[in-house]
């Protein structure tokens, strides 16, 4: 019996994943997640409208680094469920590069290494960046089940939508991008 082959996975990497209105989790209900990882063995994403009511400068504080008051004041997000004590910045792209920076797209890098923090807090960092703490994360075929289930609807990310729009403005934003009003959307599945 020959071996399967296994699975081709078309990557959502750069990628939105708009949160339907049927999805009964309160984690992700209402989201937006940008999708940095997609390949077949799951799925990483960070949640980029959820907005804490914490400002960066609690991090700082944290981990003991200088900062000028007028970079402390924007709010952390909510990334996800996984590893929470865990910092992650979306950025975008620019020649400086970081301990741990991995390019997600021409426009967008993802880092997770203190010394970005550290020149964030001095205004020596990316010209546009979101802090989030946690991540969100799919084992393999998990992603690919919710899509199948229309828990979620797929959208080429855009990085004016992640750093130029308002955070309650996001999914709405996203979903114009391909043409769509959220508020037509229904919470009862359909198939043909």
């Amino acid at each position: 019996m020959e071996a399967s082959k296994p699975k081709k996975i078309n990557s959502l990497k750069n990628h939105f994943l708009l949160a339907m209105p049927g999805l009964n989790d309160p984690t992700f209900s209402d989201s937006v997640v940008y999708i940095c990882e997609h390949n077949a063995d799951g799925a990483m994403g960070l949640i980029i409208n959820q907005q804490m009511d914490i400002s960066v400068k609690a991090i700082f504080d944290q981990l003991k680094l200088d900062y000028k008051e007028d970079c402390a004041r924007s709010l952390l997000f909510d990334g996800g469920p996984v590893q929470r004590d865990r910092g992650f910045i979306l950025h975008l792209s620019c020649d400086q590069k970081w301990e741990s920076t991995l390019a997600i797209s021409d426009q967008i890098s993802l880092t997770a290494s203190r010394d970005i923090l550290s020149d964030i807090a001095v205004g020596n960092g990316p010209t546009e960046s979101l802090v989030t703490l946690g991540y969100s994360r799919w084992d393999a075929g998990q992603l690919e089940r919710e899509l199948g289930e229309n828990s979620w609807l797929t959208i080429p990310a855009d990085a004016e939508i992640i750093f130029n729009t308002d955070c309650a403005q996001r999914a709405s934003a996203a979903a114009l991008s391909i043409g769509l009003d959220l508020s037509m959307l229904s919470h009862q599945a359909g198939h043909a």
